[in-house]
């Protein structure tokens, strides 16, 4: 199990480090985005891991990177528009 949560937090890590890459305008902090990703990659890892019980890697490991996927985009900031941007969403 030791070794499956440590897998759970690399993969988070992995997760919010491409997403900060990948996204740099469109997330917060990198501090708050690097925790993040390993809290929920192990909380969803875990809940799998209770759910499916011990020696299930195939499903454990997927379920925690999509996790930490999810929790990643929730911190997704929508883009910058212009002063008019609403105003002319509402008229057209």
């Amino acid at each position: 199990m030791l070794w499956e949560a440590v897998a759970f937090a690399a993969l988070g890590f992995l997760a919010a480090w491409t997403a900060s890459r990948l996204f740099p305008l469109r997330l917060p902090v990198t501090p708050l985005l690097l925790a993040t990703g390993p809290v929920a990659a192990l909380t969803g890892g875990l809940v799998t891991y209770t759910v499916v019980g011990g020696g299930h890697p195939e499903a454990t490991l997927p379920a925690a990177a999509l996790t930490a996927a999810a929790m990643i985009s929730l911190l997704v900031r929508p883009t910058k528009r212009g002063r008019h941007a609403k105003m002319r969403a509402t008229n057209a």
